[in-house]
Order: C-alpha cells, then structure tokens, then sequence
C-alpha cells in the first residue's frame, strides 16, 4: 500500500548535497518544472530494479510528456556506482534525457538520505521511496513502498492539473 505523506524538504539540503556530490543542482529545462526522486544502487538485485523499471514505465506511458519533468535516480552505494556504472545502469532502463542519475561521496549520499527522511542505515536496509514534487518551492509527496507506473501518473496528474 503507499502511504501518501506531504512535507517540506528544504532546498538547501538539495542544493549543498547536489554541491558535494560535484553535480549541478537540477535545473528545470523551459517548462520542465515536476521532479520525480529515488534512490538506487547498481548492484542491488531486489529493491532498485523494481524502482527502475516503474520509472521506465513511467516515462514510456508520458511519452513526449515526459519531457515536462525531470526523473532523478541518487546512489546511494557511491562507493561501487561511479558515473561510468550508472551510464550503463540508466542504459539498461532506457533513461531518456530528462532522467539523470547521480553519484558522488558517501557522506554527500548519506546527508541527501536525511533530508529526505529516507536513510536507513546503509544500502542492504534501504526501503523503496518515491519522491515528487510539482515545482521547485513546492511541497514533497512521498510515496512509500512498492509504487506503480499507475500511482506515478495519478500522481503527476494531480499535481500538473490540480483540482
């Protein structure tokens, strides 16, 4: 079941991870202002997979839609998934250009985790977590558990077209 939960992640915490992670904080391309958020790790053969394949699904469903957002998929096994691994992992799930995926240090990836409420002290413990938001500014939705292309689309449904 995913519990739906609205809460405020600081920007900054974004901003001075992104920061040590040596990446740019993701800009928005011209009318690309929703955000969908996970954390991965390359190797791992249960969790990751599952949220991989969903945001596959995902941006397949959009279509040319997809470009309206941005997909972010964190490491959170920085220490394994260099940029070459996670190329070939994005490859795998056939990323298109609006899903980036992202390493860096350890300590950056544990401090993102916090902010967003979703460390659990280390890779083998980590639960399946989606985050969206509409825009930058904009309240978080956290989903917990196990999410559905179809939960992703109501979703972003809901938050381009409230009402």
């Amino acid at each position: 079941m995913v519990v739906r939960e609205f809460f405020r992640a600081a920007a900054l915490a974004l901003a001075v991870s992104c920061a040590a992670l040596a990446v740019p904080v993701p800009e928005a391309r011209a009318g690309q202002d929703e955000e969908h958020d996970n954390f991965v790790y390359t190797s791992c053969t249960a969790v990751c997979p599952l949220l991989s394949q969903t945001f596959a699904e995902f941006q397949n469903r959009l279509g040319a839609e997809a470009g309206k957002l941005r997909m972010v998929s964190i490491s959170i096994d920085p220490e394994q998934d260099t940029p070459e691994r996670l190329a070939e992992y994005a490859r795998r799930y056939k990323a298109g250009p609006q899903w980036t995926h992202y390493t860096g240090t350890l300590g950056a990836s544990v401090m993102l985790q916090k902010a967003f409420q979703a460390y659990f002290g280390d890779k083998m413990h980590h639960r399946p977590v989606t985050f969206i938001r509409a825009a930058p500014g904009q309240p978080w939705v956290r989903l917990d558990g196990f999410v559905t292309p179809d939960d992703l689309d109501k979703e972003y449904r809901q938050l381009v077209r409230p009402g």
